[in-house]
């Protein structure tokens, strides 16, 4: 018995450490970060961050190891969610600006001269996607 809990203790820790280099990785070598502050015209900010990052998925990691649940009013959780929101948005903006993703995806479904309408269509689609799951699937 005592044998197995070690082994799933050491397959938890091992796959802990494979995602978080895979994370490190992916935000280094891509220098998301960096990209990210330049993008918000925050270069001085850089270090909170990469606090942020970090105390966030530590959090995120602990949060996901326990059964805890808060009890916070609706007028605190709107600017948390939003806040989250728009992290969550200017990586994902910077990450596709760093990969240069719309200029080829335009490119090989020949919409070149298209761009913008392809950029609204998938904003478009991601708020409508996000409103219809929050709307129809929160609280049922």
């Amino acid at each position: 018995m005592i044998v197995n809990i070690l082994f799933v203790i050491i397959i938890g820790f091992a796959g802990g450490l494979t995602v978080g280099a895979g994370f490190v990785a992916f935000l280094t070598v891509l220098g998301i970060i960096p990209r990210l502050t330049q993008l918000s015209k925050t270069m001085k900010m850089i270090r909170s961050y990469e606090c942020a990052i970090v105390i966030g998925a530590v959090s995120g990691a602990l949060a996901t190891l326990r059964d805890t649940s808060f009890s916070l009013s609706p007028v605190f959780l709107i600017p948390l969610g939003l806040a989250g929101g728009i992290f969550v948005g200017l990586l994902a903006a910077a990450l596709t600006e760093v990969l240069n993703v719309f200029p080829i995806l335009a490119k090989r479904v020949g919409v070149q001269e298209k761009i913008i309408s392809l950029l609204m269509a998938i904003v478009l689609g991601k708020v409508f996607g996000s409103l219809f799951q929050w709307l129809y699937f929160i609280d049922r």
